[in-house]
């Protein structure tokens, strides 16, 4: 169970910061729920506090972590010669998974791709999404705010 003020990564959706820990009253059913303030587009999530841990809520990833997620974004991308369509679904799973390194994994890959053949536009929004994702976790994990922590995965990819 999270507590108040912890930093958490809900998979699809970012990193966010528990600001509450209420009980709710949802269709005639009252339950716990953690309330997420996301700093990426500033939206709040609620969660149920019993399937935290199903949907892939989980604790930020620290400094030391941070700098070998960094280190994934330079690896040399596997050549992929399957086609757009299961490269989608494979990267979809990744993001569902929530994994930082998956994530960085997405983020390199694609815009690895991006500079050699150009992205679909499904591919081009997954790319976006994947970056926002990983950038709200930088973010939080280094104490920086989203300009700093974009300009530092960018810089990681050079």
């Amino acid at each position: 169970m999270f507590n108040v003020g912890d930093k958490v990564v809900y998979p699809m959706h970012g990193a966010g910061i528990i600001e509450a820990i209420e009980n709710k009253e949802i269709l005639g059913k009252t339950k716990k729920y953690y309330i997420l303030r996301m700093p990426m587009g500033d939206m709040k999530l609620m969660v149920p506090v019993s399937s935290g841990a199903k949907v892939g809520l989980r604790q930020v990833i620290d400094a030391e972590t941070v700098q070998l997620v960094l280190e994934r974004l330079r690896q040399k991308r596997a050549p992929s010669n399957a086609n757009w369509n299961r490269r989608y679904r494979a990267h979809l799973e990744k993001l569902k998974s929530g994994d930082a390194f998956a994530i960085a994994e997405v983020v390199r890959n694609l815009a690895c791709r991006d500079k050699e053949k150009g992205l679909s536009t499904c591919e081009r929004k997954m790319l976006d999404t994947a970056r926002q994702i990983l950038v709200s976790e930088l973010a939080l994990a280094k104490d920086l705010n989203q300009e700093d922590a974009m300009n530092l995965l960018e810089k990681s990819m050079e």
